[in-house]
């Protein structure tokens, strides 16, 4: 399978939040995640909102292009294998068609050269 790995010209931040009442849903980048323990959302630094608690900021991200079937196996794990080797950390993210693997902005570069390194088309 010829995987594509598009770039994402956005800086992002992951951070905590008292809850989404100040989220901005009609973003182009704006992940969610809610459990009884915290409420996590992922955005463009920024369109933080002001209830959040907690924060990172520095991340950078990249899609694998196009629809991925739920029946593919180590996609992900073959990413984060490669980007492990080069002691590069990754905070993921899946959606129903694909994935977003988000690296600190310092590593981003690094993270592209490595995967077209080992195969994958940069675009």
């Amino acid at each position: 399978m010829d995987i594509k790995i598009e770039k994402i010209d956005v800086s992002l931040t992951v951070c905590k939040v008292k809850d989404y009442s100040q989220v901005d849903l009609s973003q182009d980048f704006c992940f969610i995640g809610k459990t009884n323990c915290e409420n996590s959302l992922v955005c463009a630094t920024d369109c933080v909102p002001t209830n959040t608690t907690e924060r990172e900021d520095g991340w950078r991200a990249f899609r694998i292009v196009g629809t991925l079937d739920f029946s593919l196996i180590g996609i992900l794990s073959k990413i984060s294998t490669i980007l492990a080797n080069e002691k590069i950390g990754i905070f993921a993210i899946s959606t129903f068609n694909t994935d977003y693997i988000l690296v600190k902005a310092e590593n981003f570069e690094k993270a592209l050269s490595a995967l077209a390194t080992n195969g994958y088309e940069i675009i």
